[in-house]
């Protein structure tokens, strides 16, 4: 919520609003990690995914695929310098396919 304190007033036409970004990252590491315990079906990680580790927790989570959102806004280029990273980590780690990192962190 912000309040415009020269109108004295909520600034936000809906009083308040969400958060996103790195803010969520924790709640949203942790949601994908619960959620893919306990279904059958590919889970897209996404909420504070701004570098290419943020991106591998996610995946070591039990994500198959992760969204890059609110860093982008900032920055354009997020996107491809998370994937860049992603890249070099698994050339670094000698890991030739993304889907030997899907639910490592899961013990």
């Amino acid at each position: 919520m912000v309040i415009d304190i020269t109108q004295r007033r909520p600034l936000l036409g809906n009083i308040t609003g969400g958060l996103s970004g790195p803010a969520i990252k924790p709640v949203a590491l942790y949601m994908v990690y619960e959620v893919a315990g306990v279904v059958g079906i590919p889970v897209i990680g996404c909420g504070g995914i701004a570098t290419a580790s943020d991106a591998i927790e996610f995946i070591m989570a039990g994500a198959s695929a992760i969204q890059v959102g609110t860093a982008s806004f900032t920055n354009p280029r997020s996107p491809l310098e998370v994937l860049q990273g992603i890249e070099q980590f698994m050339q670094q780690e000698g890991i030739t396919n993304i889907t030997e990192l899907i639910g490592v962190g899961r013990h």
